[in-house]
């Protein structure tokens, strides 16, 4: 007998007859759980077990809890006692390692898979070896059915690896694309509570496509706020920003008020000027009229002045006088009337001009521009502003003839009172020339002031005719600027409008970013809670019996579609060894 098989025979009985010591059954020891499944191309299960792994504080006797069509021992041959659900097994080291397969166990998710090849949907199977444009879309979705802490807490990392030689112009827009060789690995993530969706495509030539990679673990690590100082100070510097900005406008809006205000006293006093220089308009016919009366009552004294002489009569001539010096001195009124209306109406015309205000400047402008301020609103802003600023520049152009009106008002009524004073002295003096019947030199000297007088005053009707025009051409002509001014009202009390609720908007800016960093912070501590699971406490996907589960991740991976794995399916499963088998092997 050799010694190796005498050796073989004496491990055999060792094993066979000594007696061996059972610990009582503990469930103190620490499991993990890794689930490996198998799906097909298109994303539905085909099969999955578990590796169970125990690390244990003494050896003894240990029990845990599955529902497994089958199990394996991993770690030595001890042999594992299953009944129903409940697995026994004697643990001598440490570390214990056994597998289970399960049957008809969902995932906690559900994957739906397509495949595209040139803009047609096709089974992966069918695409082998073809070339054209591909496209893959991946969804992932929670499983209603499964224990939701799974989609709750865990995070899932999807990969591809695309053969460098087959597949070019990769794109993905959600995930990452690596180089792993010569191949692209491309790689996309879920965070917990979240489904997926995600879209791969490439021009394929000779079409395979190894299994996708699909790993989910527990979003169990612990995230620290980042570093935001820096951030969070720009964001104070734009809260004082907006609050300056809003300051500013509010400025603005004061000033446009105070324009506002200023333009409708403009447009009050432009109103009384219009009517005051439409009423004087209004008398020029009349002034004319009687100055033309006048001019006909000097040229007949003129003319019939002989036959006055002759007759001795001059009562005639003194009635004519008379009445012309009367008329004069209406005419003279009348000019008196119309050089107070005038005068008032020009004041307040004036005094509106001056109102508006033109102390904007051009950096508080500026200002506005940068502002976030509705541009429409600014712009009208700026056009009224500068339209009221070229109104009050041109008022100023003409000031002086506006001006010029009152003195000249005043000059011809007080030549006109001249006039009819002197025609009264002249009459007075006929008066007394007759009675003293010592007329005739007198005669001639009133012959020659009448004749000088009716000559002068056809000048200075003229020169009354020329000014009656002038007056009747600018009250035709300042219905239209009294126009423009009316619309200058309304523009500015739209703008007023339009600045008042620009003042809202940029104060509500101002104070919706007064805590900016505050709310900034906040957000980002949300953020950090809504994905920290580090309190996340494990629990058995397998059987919710197992107790003291320290960790529970998933290995899940698809078909591959190759031409190789086609040609391996069609070869014969190697046969399982039994226990004895396993153990001879060691000595062969």
């Amino acid at each position: 007998m050799s010694i190796k098989r005498f050796s073989l025979l004496l491990i055999v009985s060792v094993l066979v007859f000594s007696p061996i010591n059972v610990t009582a059954a503990s469930s103190t020891a620490a499991k993990d759980e890794v689930i490996y499944s198998t799906l097909q191309p298109n994303g539905e299960e085909l099969d999955m077990y578990v590796v169970n792994s125990f690390e244990v504080e003494e050896p003894g006797e240990y029990v845990d809890y599955g529902d497994y069509t089958n199990v394996k021992n991993l770690t030595d041959l001890t042999e594992i006692t299953k009944e129903s659900d409940e697995m026994s097994f004697t643990v001598s080291e440490e570390s214990f390692y056994y597998q289970g397969d399960l049957e008809g166990k969902p995932l906690p998710w559900e994957f739906d898979i397509s495949y595209q090849l040139d803009g047609e949907e096709m089974n992966p199977e069918e695409m082998l070896g073809q070339d054209g444009h591909l496209q893959i879309e991946m969804e992932t979705s929670a499983n209603e059915n499964v224990n939701q802490i799974f989609f709750e807490n865990y995070l899932l990392q999807i990969s591809l690896t695309l053969d460098g030689e087959r597949y070019q112009e990769i794109s993905a827009e959600e995930g990452t694309i690596a180089n792993a060789g010569k191949n692209k690995q491309v790689t996309f993530t879920v965070m917990p509570e979240q489904e997926g969706n995600f879209l791969v495509e490439a021009d394929v030539t000779d079409f395979e496509l190894e299994g996708i990679e699909i790993s989910a673990i527990p979003s169990s690590m612990s995230m620290d706020s980042p570093e935001i100082d820096e951030m969070t100070e720009d964001f104070e510097t734009l809260s004082d920003a907006t609050s300056e900005i809003d300051n500013g406008v509010g400025d603005l809006a004061d000033g446009i008020s105070e324009l506002n205000s200023g333009v409708s006293s403009l447009e009050d006093g432009s109103g009384d000027y219009r009517d005051g220089i439409a009423k004087v308009s209004k008398g020029s016919t009349d002034l004319i009229n009687g100055s033309e009366s006048i001019d006909q009552a000097l040229i007949t004294m003129k003319n019939s002045m002989d036959q006055e002489v002759e007759t001795g009569d001059f009562s005639a001539m003194q009635d004519g006088l008379m009445q012309i010096a009367t008329g004069l001195k209406e005419a003279s009124t009348g000019l008196t009337t119309l050089q107070e209306n005038y005068s008032q109406a020009y004041q307040a015309l004036d005094k509106s001009i001056n109102a508006i205000p033109t102390n904007v400047s051009e950096e508080e402008i500026k200002k506005l521009d940068l502002s976030e301020a509705d541009q429409k609103v600014v712009d009208k802003l700026v056009e009224t502003y500068e339209a009221a600023r070229t109104a009050k520049g041109t008022y100023e152009q003409v000031s002086e003839a506006f001006a010029a009106v009152e003195p000249t008002l005043n000059e011809v009524s007080s030549s006109q009172t001249d006039m009819a004073n002197l025609l009264e002295t002249m009459a007075e003096q006929i008066a007394a020339a007759s009675e003293g019947m010592d007329i005739q030199e007198s005669l001639k000297e009133l012959q020659d002031g009448l004749a000088t007088l009716s000559d002068n005053y056809k000048d200075f009707h003229a020169g009354l005719e020329e000014y009656t025009n002038g007056v009747d051409e600018l009250s035709n002509t300042y219905q239209d600027l009294h126009n423009g001014i009316v619309e200058l009202d309304d523009g500015t009390n739209s703008l007023e409008n339009g600045v008042n609720e620009l003042h809202d908007g940029t104060t509500e800016l101002a104070d919706s970013t007064s805590d900016l960093p505050e709310q900034m912070q906040d957000e980002v501590d949300k953020m950090i809670n809504e994905y920290d699971k580090s309190d996340f406490d494990a629990e058995s996907f397998v059987s919710d019996k197992n107790e003291n589960v320290q960790s529970v991740q998933f290995v899940i991976k698809t078909e591959g579609i190759t031409k190789g794995e086609q040609e391996d399916e069609k070869e014969e499963p190697e046969e399982e060894k039994n226990f004895w088998d396993r153990l001879l092997d060691l000595f062969r």
